[in-house]
């Protein structure tokens, strides 16, 4: 009898131990998206900047020598993360077409703002799972081609600007309502208002989208420029040259 009992407390335990889980994977994935944004974002201060901070991440201020390896063990490390935070939202979506009737019947009789957020975080969630995986796949097998020239390239001549425009939207706006419901689930900070946070969640999605389109602006104007010389890496030598 003891023995059933207890069994049934290990097991009744799991759903929070799961939620707690995906609380954390997804605060980690929101950090390195704020992380990932500075970077990108670098462009904007000048080509040698995004160059430097490139060539940082790699290691070859603190090794000597760059090793892009490095991005793709970063990047190998996101990509698990995603994947994990992924399949433990999936257990809280609709499973079958009986079950999002219910949901959309509910967000309508009660018109909750915040049953209608959870409907955009798992549409966008839903979108993450697919533009997501591409873009970490191509900083996994192709880190060394991160620099000012080489990324502008893949944006512009590489004709990858529209799906990082849609995953910039996506990405944001999910991240924004992830942050803003984690804050809600563990009452941080503690006794905040609900509208307030709704406002800080709204200023979070705004800045970020705009510094990304700026940013995203600046790889295609470079991409332009640079597309009948597409393939050529940037150096601090060629940036002296002028060119």
């Amino acid at each position: 009898m003891d023995s059933s009992v207890e069994a049934h407390r290990a097991g009744g335990a799991w759903p929070a131990r799961l939620d707690v889980a995906q609380s954390a994977t997804g605060l980690c994935l929101a950090a390195f998206l704020m992380l990932h944004m500075a970077f990108v974002s670098s462009i904007l201060i000048s080509e040698r900047a995004f160059y430097t901070v490139a060539r940082f991440f790699e290691g070859q201020y603190l090794l000597g020598t760059s090793h892009p390896a490095i991005v793709s063990g970063v990047a190998a490390v996101v990509l698990l993360l995603f994947v994990v935070h992924a399949a433990l939202a999936m257990r809280k979506l609709p499973h079958d077409q009986h079950q999002l009737g219910a949901y959309r019947r509910h967000a309508a009789r009660f018109g909750h703002a915040d049953t209608s957020l959870w409907g955009w975080q798992a549409a966008t969630g839903f979108a993450l799972f697919f533009l997501g995986t591409i873009h970490l796949y191509g900083m996994l097998t192709r880190p060394a081609l991160i620099g000012p020239f080489e990324s502008a390239d893949r944006v512009w001549s590489g004709r990858m600007w529209p799906l990082y425009l849609v995953l910039l939207f996506v990405v944001e706006v999910h991240g924004g309502l992830g942050l803003y419901r984690l804050a809600l689930k563990w009452d941080w900070p503690r006794g905040v208002d609900r509208t307030r946070l709704r406002r800080l969640k709204t200023a979070f999605s705004v800045f970020f989208i705009t510094l990304g389109l700026v940013s995203l602006g600046a790889y295609v104007r470079i991409g332009i420029a640079h597309a009948d010389h597409a393939g050529e890496r940037w150096t601090p030598a060629l940036s002296t040259a002028g060119r």
